[in-house]
């Protein structure tokens, strides 16, 4: 597990083989997930790290995936994407993940197709 980074939302870091057992899949089927955008991780470590909140209820937040093709059309790489949903955003005075996780997914869509 990896700390998170200062002033970003809490969550824990979790490798492949830990999101295969929370999500009862198979490391191939987590891969997957990664590849069509219904989680995203980093390598900031040297392993591929997830972050845990970008998981609810044993599946991928229903609205992540959405948001990151969104991020993803506007030029953001994996890791400026997390960095932009764990972070506090000037214009929600929150973090996106946070409003996500509240069921604000539109605000947060139509701020991140404002990123360049």
């Amino acid at each position: 597990m990896v700390e998170p980074e200062k002033n970003q939302y809490p969550t824990e870091w979790l490798s492949i083989p830990d999101v295969a057992e929370l999500l009862d899949e198979t490391p191939g089927r987590v891969r997957r997930l990664l590849t069509e955008q219904y989680l995203v991780a980093t390598r900031r470590t040297g392993t591929v790290t997830i972050p845990s909140v970008f998981i609810r209820e044993g599946r991928p937040l229903g609205s992540l995936r959405g948001t990151l093709i969104a991020l993803r059309d506007v030029g953001l790489s994996d890791d400026e994407s997390i960095d932009w949903l764990l972070s506090v955003d000037d214009t929600m005075g929150r973090e996106p993940i946070a409003a996500l996780l509240d069921g604000h997914k539109s605000e947060v869509r139509r701020i991140a197709r404002t990123l360049l």
